[in-house]
């Protein structure tokens, strides 16, 4: 008798539970604006407190020195920041990239709006870095066959904007035309494929770079870029990046 009951009690739950539900909830919300006008908790403010000062003493260690401020509307088709940007991801993501797949990356190609801020002249801090790159922008490699590599070179020419690269020359003539390119000094051979560190957002086709979706490999180091800005920075006691030759274009 015990267990008809328990029985009937579980197909009554078993047939309530399959019921279509008839009940209308109406859900609202609305937007609060957070300003200086909202007072602060003074027990929240209490217990972080320690750990803000440690993170702004942190970011605020002087690593370095500027010997002069940079920005990237200093110049045309390359820029000192762009410059220095470029060839520290190269220096920095290279020996990542070789001990993992026995390979050297041939060239990097960054772009010019993730450059966020100026670097300034004087003390260089982790600081910076975070200013100068705020986003969590990492570095990728992409394997890509040379038709792609003169779709990348035929970008720049349009662009005709200083997207930082490094180990790449790229020169045009007067009507925008690329009429040399190399790679580490060398002819680029567009029969062959080339490795380019790049950032996750441009190999997905950001800023209309739809040549990295014809990658053959991508390769993810798990390497942000403001991270290996840092690395460069607790290494080099003066930053003093130059606009060069790398991407010019004939006057005459």
């Amino acid at each position: 008798m015990k267990f008809t009951n328990l029985l009937l009690v579980s197909v009554l739950l078993l047939a309530l539970s399959c019921k279509t539900p008839t009940d209308v909830y109406k859900i609202e919300g609305k937007n609060v604006n957070i300003t200086d006008s909202i007072q602060a908790d003074a027990r929240i403010e209490t217990f972080i407190k320690p750990y803000r000062e440690h993170i702004n003493k942190d970011l605020d260690s002087i690593l370095g020195y500027s010997v002069d401020t940079y920005s990237k509307s200093d110049g045309h088709l390359n820029t000192a920041i762009g410059n220095l940007m470029a060839d520290v991801v190269y220096q920095e993501a290279d020996p990542v990239f070789f001990k993992r797949t026995g390979a050297h990356i041939d060239f990097v190609l960054l772009n010019h709006g993730g450059i966020r801020s100026i670097i300034s002249k004087g003390a260089i801090t982790k600081r910076t870095a975070f200013e100068v790159m705020p986003f969590e922008n990492s570095i990728v490699v992409s394997k890509l066959p040379g038709a792609q590599v003169q779709e990348l070179l035929d970008y720049l020419a349009r662009a005709k904007r200083a997207h930082p690269i490094s180990k790449l020359k790229i020169l045009l003539d007067r009507e925008s035309n690329v009429i040399e390119s190399a790679v580490d000094g060398v002819a680029i051979d567009f029969n062959k494929t080339y490795y380019i560190a790049t950032n996750d957002y441009l190999i997905n086709g950001g800023d209309g770079m739809d040549f990295f979706k014809s990658s053959e490999e991508v390769i993810v180091l798990d390497y942000k870029i403001r991270n290996a800005l840092v690395d460069y920075f607790m290494k080099t006691d003066t930053l003093n990046p130059v606009a060069d030759d790398r991407f010019i274009q004939l006057k005459d």
